[in-house]
């Protein structure tokens, strides 16, 4: 304690190089903050987008169809009324289970066709599950078994459609015949991704068995009330339901979300980068700053040494100031910092459309604890190690040489 306070007042000998390494430090972490957050808030924003729009929590399907489904869909078909399904359902922390059928084939509307790709879905579970999906024009699909479509906004300008116009849609059936229905353009919709508005649609599961002349869907999307718990929930269905007894397979959103993975792959090194340069930066402030002190103090460094203080303790005295410059600096850092990053979410950052988007979008900056532990961190070990080396030098001054300061 005692050597704390002596290192706090040694600080305020030069009260004006003080605050300008402490605001360095301030400003190292204020810039870690708000930077780390805002990668965060991305991160947190395209995880869920991708969760509620494309692939819920967890899908379950039949093993084997990720991999080939594609060539034999059929072969891989959920029937409706498995009894696993409800029990899914019904677990504590399952939100809905929603079932989804993939259909390709062929759309068209006057002279014009055009390929598609297509989910058949339950619209009341879609509400919650297809947040991400933003309709423009019309409505959302009102029942299972009605005979009507939504049209991604790229696909319906091609089709030149718009809501209340009919559209034929041609799929190859589970028998390997050709069939087609009609149908009532109810709305058209924009995701988050252009290239799949330009070839999508979205009708009732119920139209889509007919279509496809099959009974069942191809995967149950599980959402959960918690994205953190999608481990937990997984280890649980995995348990309960046995591949070898049930012949399901339970796959995790992450394990299916490649863009998202590489973009956090991608920002994680980027901001490892921006985490080096802030730390270069406090380090060599810190270190000038300490140094100073050093030279300046050289003849009361060696009356100590001269009256029997032992080297160690005259270099933990130094350390401790670095230290306790990197516990201030950063603790006021973070306060500037997560202040400034309320205000900041509170008026919204706007952003333009991503590539390969068209919606542009309202950022926020997310201050989670990992976000507050590594801000900190960074700045206290960065001046720790800061003051090293000018206390090193200031414990192995000569006696003689560092009393001659005092002449």
């Amino acid at each position: 304690m005692i050597n704390l306070l002596i290192a706090a007042r040694n600080l305020t000998r030069n009260r004006r190089r003080a605050m300008a390494a402490l605001l360095t430090v301030a400003i190292g972490v204020t810039s870690l903050v708000l930077a780390d957050g805002f990668i965060q808030w991305i991160f947190w924003a395209m995880r869920e987008g991708t969760i509620q729009s494309q692939l819920g929590h967890i899908q379950v399907v039949r093993p084997g169809y990720l991999n080939a489904g594609v060539a034999n869909p059929y072969a891989f078909i959920l029937p409706e009324k498995l009894p696993q399904r409800s029990a899914i359902e019904s677990m504590p922390g399952v939100v809905l289970v929603a079932p989804r059928l993939s259909v390709t084939g062929l759309v068209s509307h006057g002279e014009t066709t055009v390929a598609f790709v297509a989910d058949g879905v339950d619209p009341k579970k879609e509400v919650k599950l297809s947040k991400a999906l933003h309709i423009v024009d019309g409505h959302d699909l009102t029942s299972l078994t009605a005979k009507e479509v939504l049209l991604g906004r790229g696909l319906a300008r091609s089709l030149n459609v718009k809501p209340g116009d009919t559209v034929a849609l041609l799929a190859t059936a589970s028998g390997g015949g050709m069939n087609a229905v009609e149908a009532k353009v109810t709305g058209i919709f924009t995701s988050t991704n252009k290239a799949y508005d330009d070839a999508a649609l979205r009708l009732p599961i119920g139209l889509a068995n007919s279509l496809l002349r099959v009974s069942g869907a191809h995967a149950w999307l599980v959402l959960l009330n918690e994205t953190d718990r999608t481990d937990a929930f997984l280890a649980q269905f995995r348990a309960r339901f046995p591949l070898a007894d049930n012949k399901l397979e339970f796959v995790p959103w992450y394990q299916q979300a490649d863009f998202y993975n590489k973009t956090v792959a991608l920002f994680s090194k980027q901001m490892n980068v921006l985490r080096l340069i802030i730390g270069f930066i406090i380090v060599l402030s810190i270190s000038n700053m300490l140094v100073m002190n050093v030279l300046e103090r050289t003849g009361e460094i060696g009356t100590l040494l001269a009256i029997g203080f032992k080297r160690k303790k005259i270099l933990r005295l130094f350390a401790i100031e670095g230290i306790l410059l990197g516990f201030i600096g950063a603790t006021l850092g973070l306060v500037i910092g997560y202040g400034l990053a309320e205000l900041i979410s509170a008026i919204g950052i706007p952003m333009p459309p991503p590539p390969g988007m068209e919606r542009g979008f309202t950022a926020e900056i997310r201050v989670t604890l990992n976000v507050v532990m590594n801000a900190f961190l960074i700045a206290f070990i960065t001046t720790a190690l800061a003051g090293l080396y000018p206390a090193w030098k200031a414990s192995r001054l000569q006696i003689i040489n560092a009393l001659r300061h005092n002449i």
